[in-house]
């Protein structure tokens, strides 16, 4: 999709989009389209009961007096209650409502907005933002589409009084939005052409954004002693590797900061096979590492003034007749030997490894590490938040407000010794689940802990949010994307000069 900026008009032969606030306080364009038709569209609106409510819309086709094929007024609300996420709402609703209406191009007139904190160039970047997360589809597979199912809009002209600032803005915007694709992309793919090997290639074509990427294989994970992220991949015939990307956007010897993600590609549970229903689901349980890739994308395409070091570890948890059993000990490769009770709690294990291989190398300022972990994060918490784990309150009330500017919320969740108690066992320095069972989302990450070296660091469970099977304000259902803008945001707010 193409966007452009230009000065404010209404001439235009495409779809018109124009604004109104609260009691149908019609925006000056609104108000030039209401004079040009002789008044049709205040009358329409009347007529329709439409009051300029946020979100809400009035279609009118092919009216007279104007050239446009059809105008859509779309409600604003009180414009106090703007902000930049409630831009990319209205943003996403203009394109879900236009994108397989046979238009090609959509004609956008955003006016000064007054009583909004947003300045109007912003405001017309936020919109052009929203309409751009919203119009993405995952379709490479779709051999056979209905015409009047299929997106026809391919160019957005964006009109405002500060078309200047709006295209800066949005040219920060865009780069953003394109890790975003690049997670959903990838959270997308099915297994059996997103596994380990291949994923490792698609992190290898960062390389062309400026990011260092370096590939180790399981001999040379074998050497560091990664016993414990070895043992969920070996009973898969596909080869598990660790991903490391670094971002040198910041002064030369910075100390970095760091993002870890767990990349099961696909997970039947292992010998602790899941049940059947369901089950194909479990091609985005690498949505930690995807998240963790297009945050890379993200950074290296503003051009971030900063230091990022990420490591993803990507496998396969297959049943086979060499795959890890419940009641194997496996070492890690910071020494600690764990008992693997349930093959099906696996992503722990390779986070454990990826974690001490992040803290050992790197030095770290932070280590914040993102997991589809647990099924008992979305009893917890639905598909609303995700959960957040730290001893550092800077981190969780930095990534809380970062949450809610984007819309990707989470929810910090606690942290104690009495919960740690519960992952000891006796034949080996800890299990890969408690027992008694209970508080699965927070002995996980208790479990994660054991491996920071005292790092500061956050454990964000995102199980229940990187898909959606709804429709959302700025995606289809699908993958969502989650937690790219989030940190992003996190990043450029408080590790950025």
């Amino acid at each position: 999709m193409n966007f452009t900026f230009e000065a404010l008009g209404i001439d235009s032969k495409d779809a018109l989009v124009v604004f109104a606030g609260e009691k149908l306080a019609l925006s000056n364009s609104a108000k030039d389209i209401d004079t040009a038709t002789n008044g049709a569209l205040s009358k329409a609106a009347k007529t329709a009961q439409f009051e300029g409510k946020h979100g809400s819309m009035l279609m009118m086709l092919a009216p007279n007096g104007i050239d446009a094929s059809r105008v859509l007024l779309v409600g604003t609300g009180e414009a106090k209650n703007l902000t930049t996420l409630t831009l990319n709402n209205l943003g996403a609703a203009i394109i879900a409502k236009l994108q397989t209406s046979g238009e090609t191009t959509i004609h956008i007139a955003v006016d000064d907005i007054k009583g909004s904190d947003v300045p109007c160039g912003e405001a017309a970047a936020r919109i052009a933002e929203g309409a751009l997360l919203r119009n993405y589809r995952f379709d490479r597979y779709r051999t056979k589409e209905s015409e009047n199912k299929k997106p026809t809009v391919a160019n957005i002209t964006v009109a405002t009084s500060s078309a200047k600032d709006a295209e800066k803005c949005f040219e920060v915007l865009s780069a953003v939005a394109e890790g975003v694709f690049l997670t959903r992309d990838l959270v997308s793919e099915p297994a059996n052409i997103l596994h380990p090997e291949s994923f490792a290639d698609r992190i290898k074509e960062l390389s062309a954004d400026g990011v260092d990427v370096e590939v180790l294989g399981e001999a040379e994970m074998a050497k560091l002693g990664m016993g414990s992220l070895l043992s969920v991949g070996q009973g898969s015939e596909r080869e598990s590797q660790l991903a490391i990307m670094r971002w040198n956007g910041g002064e030369k010897g910075d100390q970095p900061i760091a993002f870890v993600g767990k990349g099961v590609t696909f997970d039947t549970g292992g010998i602790s096979i899941k049940p059947s229903a369901g089950m194909e689901q479990m091609k985005w349980d690498m949505g930690g590492a995807g998240t963790v890739v297009g945050l890379m994308k993200a950074l290296a395409g503003r051009k971030a003034k900063v230091n990022v070091v990420a490591i993803v570890g990507l496998v396969e948890n297959m049943p086979s007749g060499n795959a890890t059993r419940p009641g194997d000990v496996v070492t890690s490769m910071s020494g600690q030997t764990i008992e693997v009770l349930n093959t099906d709690a696996e992503g722990r294990l390779v986070l454990a490894d990826a974690l001490w291989y992040c803290q050992d190398r790197f030095s770290p300022k932070f280590m914040i590490d993102l997991a589809t972990l647990t099924g008992a994060i979305i009893v917890t918490l639905g598909n609303e938040h995700a959960g957040i784990f730290t001893d550092d309150d800077g981190i969780a009330s930095g990534l809380s407000a970062s949450g809610n500017v984007v819309g990707d919320k989470v929810w910090r969740l606690p942290l104690h010794e009495d919960y740690d108690k519960k992952i000891n066992c006796d034949i080996a320095d800890m299990a890969n689940i408690s027992s008694p069972p209970g508080a699965g989302s927070i002995t996980a990450a208790q479990f994660l802990k054991r491996f920071t070296n005292d790092t500061p660091w956050c454990h964000m469970d995102i199980a229940g949010t990187v898909w959606s099977n709804k429709n959302l304000p700025l995606s289809e259902k699908g993958g969502t994307g989650f937690g790219v803008r989030l940190l992003n945001h996190f990043v450029e707010e408080n590790y950025e000069g």
